[in-house]
């Protein structure tokens, strides 16, 4: 999926794939377990070999963090033209008769970050909680728990867990999410020098609607400026934000001149937030 993204967007915006000098790829779910799935996307995608290329596991804060660590080697002349990747097929995790099944979708998506580009990215913030990393989690299948084992328990919102797929505590992560989102917008606004009226719309990671409307309403912000588009595509990781971006933007919702706020948080516990500049 990955592959098919970048060479629509290459054909797309007419990029030659021998200008890009760097492959950052967020992923969760990798074609193998080694090497990594951006070494193969270099050769499949005609990327000259002195391209660097890694890939890194986060799923719902993945964007946000891909773009800072983009921006920070245009910025620091490390590369010129970054091609960050994002990808996840959770489906292939979930079990059949995980109720979760219907919040996800599979996606990828491409973008180019370099000096020249149709949004500034500003200043990004973000944290970790790994004391809450077993609120979303595939316990097996790596090096601690290599073995399918076959376990299921019943969490405390009679969930069933499954050892060898992926499993979600809602409560958790739902107190999880109002518990420091409102501060990361708080702390996003400020470090980029902007308060709430500044910013013309609001483009979060899509976990589930009901998440998403308590986010707004706690935050205070207005209906109208605040992304929603689950029905479509669901769930879809660490792609849910570029993929919400580029239907704002075939919408005419995001237009020239609009600052946007872009969050991510979720599996880790981790979060991370900016503000582009179109």
């Amino acid at each position: 999926m990955a592959y098919e993204a970048a060479r629509r967007m290459f054909d797309e915006c007419n990029i030659n794939p021998d200008i890009i000098d760097f492959i950052i790829f967020a992923t969760q779910s990798p074609d193998h377990f080694l090497p990594a799935s951006s070494c193969i996307l270099q050769d499949r995608l005609g990327i000259p070999t002195k391209a660097g290329a890694f890939d890194f596991d986060l799923g719902c804060s993945g964007y946000a963090y891909g773009l800072a660590i983009a921006k920070s080697f245009v910025d620091s002349g490390l590369a010129n033209n970054v091609l960050l990747l994002t990808g996840d097929t959770i489906s292939k995790y979930l079990h059949k008769e995980d109720k979760n099944r219907m919040l996800f979708g599979d996606s990828a998506t491409a973008s180019l970050i370099s000096k020249d580009g149709f949004a500034e990215i500003g200043e990004s913030v973000y944290g970790t909680d790994g004391s809450g990393y077993e609120s979303i989690i595939v316990k097996n299948r790596a090096s601690r728990h290599l073995q399918p084992t076959g376990n299921e328990t019943v969490d405390d919102q009679e969930n069933i867990r499954r050892d060898d797929y992926f499993y979600m505590n809602g409560e958790q992560v739902f107190n999880f999410t109002i518990d420091r989102v409102p501060k990361l917008i708080e702390d996003t606004l400020l470090k980029n020098g902007a308060n709430n009226e500044d910013i013309d719309f609001y483009v979060f990671h899509q976990a589930n609607k009901f998440m998403l409307n308590t986010i707004r309403k706690v935050c205070g912000i207005a209906k109208d400026k605040f992304y929603i588009n689950l029905e479509n595509i669901g769930n879809t990781t660490s792609s849910s934000i570029p993929n919400g971006l580029k239907d704002c933007l075939d919408r005419n919702l995001i237009q020239k001149g609009h600052k946007v706020m872009i969050a991510g948080f979720g599996v880790g516990l981790s979060w991370s937030a900016t503000v582009l500049k179109f």
